[in-house]
C-alpha cells in the first residue's frame, strides 16, 4: 500500500482510499482529497513536514500523519 507520504516531489498520484477516523478524515474530504482525486506533490519542507501538494487546482499543506492516511497509486 503506498501512500501520499511515498510520493516524490513532481510526481502525481490518484487517491484510492482515506484511512483517516471521524473528524480527520471528514477534515481531509472537505479539503477536497476524495477517492480518484489526482494528486501533485509540489514539494516538502526539510524535515518532511508539512507537504505542499496540488489538489482540484489549489495548493494545500499537509502533516506528514495525514499523508499516510491517505492512500494512492
Amino acid at each position: 500500500m503506498a501512500t501520499l507520504r511515498d510520493v516524490k516531489i513532481g510526481q502525481s498520484a490518484r487517491v484510492v482510499k482515506l484511512h483517516g477516523e471521524g473528524a480527520v478524515k471528514r477534515r481531509i474530504m472537505d479539503m477536497g482529497i476524495t477517492k480518484g482525486t489526482e494528486v501533485y506533490v509540489r514539494k516538502v519542507a526539510p524535515l518532511g513536514d508539512p507537504i505542499e501538494v496540488t489538489v482540484r487546482g489549489y495548493e494545500l499543506s499537509l502533516r506528514k500523519a495525514d499523508a499516510e492516511t491517505i492512500e494512492v497509486e
